[in-house]
């Protein structure tokens, strides 16, 4: 599918049909958004640019000469947005190339932030006078959506600390469930790392605009990954002191019950060994008397009474 945005007059008109561009001045277009292109969507869209579009192979890449580079007056950068799918995060890819002051996106999944911008677009036509602006609300609109992603992480966080402070269900299961949320979090910090190398580049470049309000916004974004960035390195070091705290109590139990399996032996072990003796078939002393089985079982007791004093005193128990 294919939406590009051109001006025409003071409004910003929306078309989906590629066969437009020979009516556009490339001069009037704003943002050409592909979802799923076709080959012959984007032929065109290569012959309106006069440049290449990457496929979808070399936008994954992930050398840093790959996900931001210049070519032929066109800037090419590739990122990754992130949404939550169950106790994961899915990675969807998605490629800029600003051509002039053209912006053009290629994604495979549908965004609901950009088709959020695609109608703000229209209804603000004012405030999108070209693609850099476009990128940079786009920019913009997924720092905040990768905040409250950390956001939701923390407070994942701060219930699984809770989980532990009240012993709660710590067992290996909950441990894997601290294994994946480790997981989310590299996976967030991977992904604002990347923004930051990308907004980062893109100020160095010689062909962004050099207006001060756009500059401005671009800095103002990355003091706010800059932010995330801390945010998220502290919370994987929260759920790094979690782990061993977990995998410590689970230790702990472990050896509980060690504990109390050897106590349970040596405190019958004599108990064991007198009864032993007195069952071989053999003659024993005082075993003929009518008494012996009393006096028997009263040395057992006695013994097993001794061995639980000996490590009461000991403080072992």
């Amino acid at each position: 599918m294919i939406k590009f945005f051109y001006r025409r007059g003071s409004d910003i008109v929306l078309s989906q049909s590629e066969t437009e561009f020979a009516s556009v001045s490339r001069a009037d277009v704003l943002w050409i958004d592909l979802l799923q292109p076709t080959g012959q969507q984007k032929r065109a869209v290569e012959s309106f640019l006069g440049t290449e579009i990457q496929s979808r192979d070399e936008a994954e890449e992930i050398e840093s000469s790959s996900r931001f580079f210049e070519e032929g007056g066109s800037i090419f950068a590739n990122t990754n947005f992130l949404s939550p799918a169950d106790d994961e995060m899915l990675m969807d890819p998605v490629s800029f190339i600003l051509t002039g002051k053209v912006l053009t996106t290629i994604r495979e999944m549908p965004l609901r932030s950009l088709d959020m911008l695609q109608l703000k677009i229209q209804a603000l036509p004012d405030e999108f006078p070209d693609g850099f602006t476009v990128f940079v609300a786009i920019m913009d609109k997924r720092v905040d959506l990768d905040a409250d992603i950390v956001e939701l992480i923390s407070k994942d966080v701060s219930r699984f600390s809770k989980r532990i402070n009240q012993k709660e269900d710590i067992n290996e299961e909950f441990l894997l469930d601290i294994n994946q949320l480790q997981q989310n979090a590299m996976n967030v910090r991977e992904n604002i790392v990347d923004k930051q190398r990308l907004v980062s580049n893109l100020l160095k470049s010689k062909t962004c605009p050099k207006d001060a309000d756009l500059r401005a916004d671009l800095s103002i974004i990355l003091q706010d990954i800059a932010s995330l960035i801390n945010h998220i390195n502290f919370t994987f070091e929260r759920l790094e002191y979690m782990q061993d705290t977990v995998v410590g109590i689970i230790n702990l139990d472990q050896n509980r019950i060690m504990k109390l399996f050897t106590f349970v032996s040596l405190l019958l072990m004599p108990a064991t060994l007198v009864a032993s003796i007195y069952g071989m078939n053999v003659s024993l002393p005082l075993a003929d008397r009518w008494w012996a089985w009393i006096g028997l079982s009263v040395v057992m007791l006695l013994l097993t009474l001794s061995i639980w004093l000996f490590f009461k005193r000991k403080k072992m128990l």
